[in-house]
């Protein structure tokens, strides 16, 4: 068995003259949380409905949990589309308990499972309620909780924290958690940033249908050159032939009681703990440091450019 639940070799999707998706490659691992990031129209649906086999791809290939089509994998993989709906008049319980049996759960059991996923995420006073009755945000946890009802391998959740209130969204980060800790492997895509850059153990951007970064968060906040400030009564021109440094300059109108303050851009990947060496082996004395980690936001924003201004951080 492949240590892969998924792999894409160059997958393209045009729409007559529209190149919807162009030449992504990525792979997923067995047991992993996948975030796939991007801003409005940049592919992510059409990718996701290439890897469950509902849209062809133009070109490239595609393998799920084995196997090249996922309809011949489709009882271990739960899936929650972007466009969400229920059947109003069905009540929570059926509702997650009749997909159940679609993926190949007998009707008992299907029961049983519907009961204790809507006990543990807080629907249990809600069982026998319609979905009609139901809130927006609690009609959206019972469909979570019937993609995942019959414990799939693979788990892909298309933008499962829109419309969801602070409350749910901390449950729906749960139920990842959770799904990870069972050993599944997951993949969400999402725009709110926070909720990648807490559950995810390795994300993909993909932007205007082409892939610009594929890796680990921190791999991710690499990507953006870290500025540090630091307050000092100490000559810091030395610090500006060390290689962590791109540039440093005085912070406008700062001085005080740490003395002058300075700002200093680092170069790429360079750790913020280098300065504090560097200052260290220069003799100079610091009286203040201040650093702020980049966040997946800052990334994105970096990566993307004007069309991630959509992107939330929380």
């Amino acid at each position: 068995m492949t240590d892969l639940a998924l792999s894409l070799d160059s997958v393209s999707k045009s729409f007559g003259d529209f190149h919807a998706v162009q030449g992504i490659s990525l792979t997923v691992p067995r047991g992993s949380v996948y975030g796939f990031l991007g801003p409005n129209g940049a592919g992510k649906t059409t990718t996701i409905r290439m890897i469950l086999d509902i849209i062809q791809p133009t070109s490239g290939r595609i393998s799920i949990l084995g196997s090249p089509s996922a309809m011949q994998v489709r009882r271990r993989i739960g899936y929650l589309p972007e466009e969400k709906g229920l059947y109003k008049r069905m009540k929570a319980w059926a509702i997650v308990a009749y997909f159940a049996t679609l993926k190949g759960l007998d009707r008992r059991t299907a029961k049983r499972r519907a009961f204790e996923l809507l006990e543990r995420y807080g629907l249990h006073d809600f069982a026998e309620a319609k979905i009609e009755a139901l809130s927006k945000g609690m009609g959206q946890k019972v469909q979570v909780l019937a993609s995942i009802a019959h414990q799939p391998e693979f788990v892909i959740l298309d933008e499962p924290f829109s419309g969801l209130d602070p409350a749910n969204q901390q449950v729906m980060e749960d139920v990842i958690r959770d799904l990870a800790r069972a050993g599944a492997t997951v993949m969400f895509s999402t725009h709110v940033m926070s909720h990648a850059e807490r559950v995810c153990d390795r994300i993909v951007l993909i932007a205007k249908g082409t892939r610009v970064f594929d890796g680990t968060i921190k791999e991710a906040r690499d990507q953006v050159a870290k500025t540090v400030r630091i307050g000092t009564a100490d000559d810091v021109e030395p610090l500006r032939r060390r290689p962590e440094v791109a540039a440093l300059h005085a912070a406008a109108g700062e001085v005080g009681a740490d003395g002058p303050k300075y700002q200093l851009e680092l170069t790429t990947g360079a750790d913020h703990n280098a300065v504090v060496r560097a200052c260290f082996e220069l003799g100079i004395k610091l009286r203040s440091f201040e650093y702020d980690e980049p966040d997946l936001h800052d990334v994105f924003i970096h990566l993307v450019g004007d069309d991630a201004k959509e992107a939330k951080r929380r």
